[in-house]
């Protein structure tokens, strides 16, 4: 005989199972490379406008990566003129068509929350050096 504690389990796991299959059905399974806080990414992000479809190319400084699984997102900050422009994307958008790697970044920190309160020089990100394999 099931006690409460028992049945109230059971009905947890009834539910993260329908939740898994959910997220399996939306999930995109495209491969993008791999990236880290600090690196500078180029996003291809696809636009509906009407009937009209256009590619739009963002590049910027990941400062935060956060969630997990197919919930994983990333927020990327550009300079527009003066003004910087923060933008979340989440990983298994089916509205992202490319991401590309332009630079490493060597950072310390996970999130990069102090680039918003720096401008110009001070901004800068020194370049993680790669070693490129023979």
């Amino acid at each position: 005989m099931l006690r409460q504690n028992d049945k109230n389990k059971f009905n947890y796991q009834k539910k993260m199972d329908l939740i898994k299959v959910a997220e399996e059905a939306f999930a995109t399974g495209k491969q993008f490379p791999e990236f880290r806080s600090g690196d500078t990414i180029t996003v291809a992000y696809k636009i509906v406008e009407g009937s009209k479809e256009r590619i739009q190319l963002y590049r910027g400084v990941v400062i935060k990566i956060s969630g997990h699984g197919n919930k994983k997102r990333f927020t990327v900050r550009k300079m527009s003129g003066t003004v910087g422009v923060e933008r979340i994307f989440p990983i298994e958008s089916p509205n992202i068509d490319n991401i590309e790697v332009n630079k490493y970044g060597k950072v310390r920190r996970a999130k990069l929350y102090y680039l918003r309160n720096l401008t110009g020089k001070k901004a800068r990100i020194k370049e993680r050096r790669r070693a490129i394999a023979k």
